[in-house]
């Protein structure tokens, strides 16, 4: 029960640090876009403008990057974007393979405790010859049945936010690199406001 335990627990803090990290807020935070493409304009894309940006969320780190390499031309602030925006994806995606782990061991260690149960349950049948005390019989089954349930309970959630968090760093990573795009398209004369 021990693992199936520390399981449970890592998973719990991956699954609240997650759902507290990939906020749309946080990530992309609303009218980002156009607030740099206003300072853009203002000429008030200055170091300290971009530093903010960059500390603001991951939208503004991408678009950071892309602001300072536009003197180098579309195809080098389009690199620079596609690397942060590469980097801030990675970020997005942390944990999620532990919680992957965590929802494809969690049913073995459950069957694990079963096969402990079981072997509990028939070293009885083997110590006294037969069922002499039912109690003993009572309790293995009691182990199979929490070890095998306890092990489903933490496999089926974490499988369903693994699941959930891989679709929303998918859906946060196309958005990001639409607006990455829309700054670059603004920035190079190819898009009107």
């Amino acid at each position: 029960m021990w693992p199936i335990i520390a399981c449970s627990i890592i998973a719990m803090g991956i699954i609240g640090e997650r759902c507290w990290f990939l906020r749309r807020e946080k990530v992309m935070p609303r009218q980002l876009t156009a607030q740099v493409w206003n300072l853009y304009r203002k000429n008030q894309l200055d170091p300290p403008h971009i530093r903010e940006l960059r500390g603001n969320s991951l939208l503004g780190a991408v678009l950071a990057a892309g602001i300072l390499n536009y003197p180098h031309g579309r195809e080098i602030m389009k690199e620079s974007i596609e690397h942060a925006g590469r980097a801030a994806v990675h970020e997005m995606g942390r944990y999620l393979n532990t919680l992957g782990t965590i929802a494809s061991v969690s049913p073995y260690l459950g069957l694990l405790g079963s096969v402990l149960g079981m072997i509990k349950v028939f070293s009885t049948f083997s110590v006294s010859g037969g069922i002499a005390n039912p109690m003993h019989l009572a309790g293995g089954i009691s182990e199979i049945l929490i070890t095998t349930a306890s092990g489903l309970a933490i496999a089926i959630p974490s499988l369903i936010f693994h699941r959930f968090f891989e679709s929303r760093v998918d859906e946060l990573a196309l958005r990001l690199e639409e607006e990455a795009l829309h700054l670059i398209e603004h920035l190079h004369g190819e898009r009107e406001t």
